[in-house]
């Protein structure tokens, strides 16, 4: 396996010499130190609550970068006391694979847990996810894999139905400013005097959420920003001289990856079809994955689109199947299409607002005891017991719509969706003010 780029490290791996780059000197050693996902590792996060009955499952961690993916996977093989193997997810054969499964045995046979973390999982192709199923279903190692692309687009359905698929979500900005102060107070020891941060709005915005972007620029800023009157000051220069310095050329698995599908995205949002075009441009002659740009166009549709323009959906995944279907070069019409389509429509986030919503209700304890109205009477005895008992059928009423009872009893009606007055959405805005005057008023 030496010709494998396969790193194999225990627990007790030391660490390099020299100065670390500042991310790695940041990099959570607790999880009281994670910033955001409190979800997963806060004090009842369902990740701790695993770790404190000594258990853990194969999980896909699923996120965009910088969110904290690869620090929660070592402090879980840290709290499991496990081995921990860790492999790019493009760069190991089938045959190392399975040799390297062997070794996992071997170290579960010693009584040991082990941790397989694969990096980019979603680049695996199918043999080698298939090689790690057997592994996983009997217990020989933990799996966590981490992805930045819908694991159902990617992963294979056996590999998804083996592990457990958890979201991280991008940092707050409350979350950054806290990072924000963490790199100065370790950057000031560098320096031997204080980094104060001038252009931090511009920082933090410039971040969007990734936690890597923000400690390797604030950084780069800190290394170029001139000392005066005993302290370093990063200004918005600073940072211009940073963005400066970025790869000229396009790299479909670095960070400018990221970078251009986050200005393709926002261009299309934004309705500028000649921006989204010239994104669209730069990641094609970069070598980009056209169902990658596809599968995000699919996401657009919704979050960004929404009822504003109905079609917005079945315009993105009809293009999604085309592209899986014709390939390059000729997908890439395809693409041009879809996306001056999308950037052209009336935009509205109503709908995905409108979920968020409803989800911090759910997750606050909401009562979501479903009335014995709306219970579907199955057999006779749930009839008797008065399950769908004075449910009225919209079918049968004018307009096909009869106002009655649809939250959980004593919950007030909340107003989650809030359509715009941009295309279809403002004959939905109407319509609903008509049927639902109290919550309109």
């Amino acid at each position: 396996m030496g010709s494998e780029a396969l790193e194999l490290f225990g627990t007790g791996a030391q660490p390099s010499v020299g100065v670390p780059p500042l991310a790695e000197e940041l990099r959570p050693q607790h999880f009281e130190e994670v910033l955001g996902q409190e979800h997963l590792v806060g004090p009842e996060g369902i990740f701790r609550r695993f770790l404190q009955q000594g258990y853990f499952p194969s999980v896909i961690l699923w996120g965009p970068p910088g969110t904290g993916k690869t620090t929660i996977a070592r402090l879980v093989a840290q709290e499991l006391g496990a081995e921990w193997f860790q492999l790019p997810g493009t760069e190991l054969g089938v045959p190392a694979l399975r040799e390297l499964l062997q070794r996992a045995l071997h170290v579960r046979r010693q009584g040991r847990s082990v941790v397989l973390f694969v990096d980019e999982i979603h680049r695996c192709t199918r043999p080698q996810q298939d090689a790690l199923l057997q592994a996983v279903e009997e217990g020989t190692l933990i799996l966590i894999g981490t992805t930045t692309e819908p694991p159902s687009f990617v992963l294979s359905p056996a590999l998804l139905s083996r592990c457990r698929v958890y979201e991280l979500r991008p940092l707050r900005q409350e979350e950054l400013q806290q990072l924000l102060r963490r790199a100065q107070t370790a950057l000031e020891k560098r320096f031997g005097m204080p980094v104060e941060v001038e252009a931090e709005q511009e920082l933090l915005q410039l971040a969007a959420g990734d936690a890597r972007v923000l400690v390797n620029v604030v950084e780069a800023a800190a290394l170029l920003a001139q000392p005066r009157e005993g302290r370093r000051s990063v200004t918005g220069t600073e940072l211009q001289q940073v963005l400066a310095q970025g790869l000229p050329q396009y790299d479909a698995r670095g960070q400018r990856h990221y970078d251009v599908i986050s200005a393709f995205i926002k261009a299309v949002r934004g309705s500028d079809p000649d921006a989204a075009l010239f994104w669209l441009a730069v990641m094609l002659e970069g070598g980009e994955d056209p169902r990658f740009i596809a599968r995000r166009l699919v996401i657009l549709a919704s979050e960004d689109v929404g009822n504003a323009e109905p079609q917005a959906l079945p315009v993105a995944i009809s293009a999604l199947l085309a592209v899986e279907r014709i390939g390059m070069p000729e997908a890439r019409i395809v693409l041009a299409q879809a996306t001056t389509f999308l950037a052209c429509c009336p935009k509205s986030n109503a709908a995905y607002r409108a979920l968020e919503a409803a989800v911090a209700d759910v997750r606050s304890g909401v009562s979501s005891i479903v009335p014995l109205h709306l219970r579907n009477p199955v057999t006779a005895a749930l009839a008797q017991a008065g399950y769908g008992q004075g449910y009225q059928y919209p079918h049968e009423f004018p307009e096909h719509f009869v106002p009655q009872q649809y939250f959980p009893d004593g919950v007030e009606p909340r107003r989650y969706y809030e359509p715009t007055q941009l295309g279809r959405e403002a004959e939905f805005r109407e319509r609903l003010r008509r049927w639902w005057p109290e919550r309109w008023e």
